[in-house]
């Protein structure tokens, strides 16, 4: 039986003797630049360089700012961050710690938290080649504001040049402000107001019966990419995003795949975003390498509890072990 072999900077992937993880993984590092007492966040791959704050407010003063939840990063937030991207430097802001303040209950994401940079990376050539950066707003914090103050904090705290949103978009307390109070406020305050036309699900027929959320108008949302997960519909998912869903398992040092011949087993619970339902998909792959250059061809099946692999024509995986950390599965349409 063949052995998991650790050599030098690389880790060889015997699929019969199992698969186990080199001890020197650590958590990707992450930059926090705190823009407003801790109100607002930017967020980045990198660590904390010292940059002096009155640098890092620069960089976001004179931006566009796409205003929006940014759930799924699907095809209707990439238009409003193309928009941004043709007036400017273009920023997404969305709210982060609703499900808290407002007693939900907690869900998977869509993506991913550590593949976001990734998603918004592959947006530049939409961009004007500029990857969007994301502000991360605490709900708790601007929950009871009204649209004047919350335009007013875009304005002063801020200093934005320009904002985009949807047409449907509603904002300030109990979601009191609607597009057309905001283009009144952003030119009372001196900000340019770009309001466009949502983009449309193109499955209406199919799909008007599943949605009775008054918000729900017929536009790619998030909750019809989660829809068309929960139904397993990959090319619908696929259409909805924009690109293939990208699933993503955190891989722990102590942690070992199970593995018979050609397929590996790990749990849910190391899941970091959201599955499709259970079933079987094919043309799926296995994702790795620092440029994401690798692909190994599998089909992919759900069950309760676990996510399972099997590989395609193929026993033995060359992984290179530098900073090993995340398994990345990618569902094709």
């Amino acid at each position: 039986m063949k052995q998991t072999m650790i050599m030098n900077q690389k880790l060889f992937v015997h699929l019969n003797g199992g698969i186990r993880l080199p001890s020197t993984m650590h958590e990707a590092s992450r930059r926090v630049l705190s823009l407003s007492s801790s109100d607002m966040k930017a967020t980045s791959q990198q660590e904390d360089d010292g940059t002096p704050r009155s640098e890092q407010l620069s960089s976001v003063a004179g931006g566009i700012v796409a205003l929006g939840k940014f759930d799924a990063l699907h095809i209707g937030h990439r238009e409003l961050a193309i928009q941004a991207a043709k007036a400017g430097t273009p920023f997404l802001l969305s709210f982060t710690g609703m499900a808290e303040v407002l007693g939900w209950e907690p869900r998977a994401p869509v993506v991913a938290k550590c593949d976001r940079e990734r998603v918004l990376s592959s947006w530049s050539s939409w961009c004007g080649e500029v990857t969007p950066t994301e502000l991360e707003v605490e709900f708790s914090k601007v929950r009871n504001l009204t649209p004047r103050q919350f335009v007013e904090k875009l304005s002063k705290e801020l200093g934005v040049r320009g904002v985009v949103a949807g047409k449907n978009y509603r904002f300030g307390y109990r979601a009191s402000g609607d597009a057309s109070e905001l283009s009144r406020l952003c030119e009372e305050y001196g900000i340019e107001a770009y309001i466009i036309n949502p983009v449309m699900d193109q499955k209406q027929i199919i799909l008007n019966k599943e949605f009775t959320d008054a918000k729900e108008r017929g536009q790619v949302s998030s909750t019809r990419v989660r829809y068309a997960l929960s139904e397993g519909d990959m090319n619908y998912v696929s259409e909805l995003l924009g690109r293939h869903h990208r699933l993503i398992l955190v891989l722990n040092d102590d942690q070992s795949f199970i593995s018979n011949r050609n397929t590996i087993s790990h749990p849910k619970s190391c899941l970091l975003n959201l599955p499709p339902k259970e079933g079987v998909y094919e043309n799926c792959s296995i994702v790795f390498g620092k440029e994401n250059e690798n692909v190994v061809p599998c089909r992919v099946a759900v069950d309760r509890d676990n996510i399972r692999l099997e590989l395609v024509e193929i026993d033995c995986i060359d992984i290179p072990s530098g900073d090993l950390r995340y398994l990345n599965i990618e569902f094709g349409a």
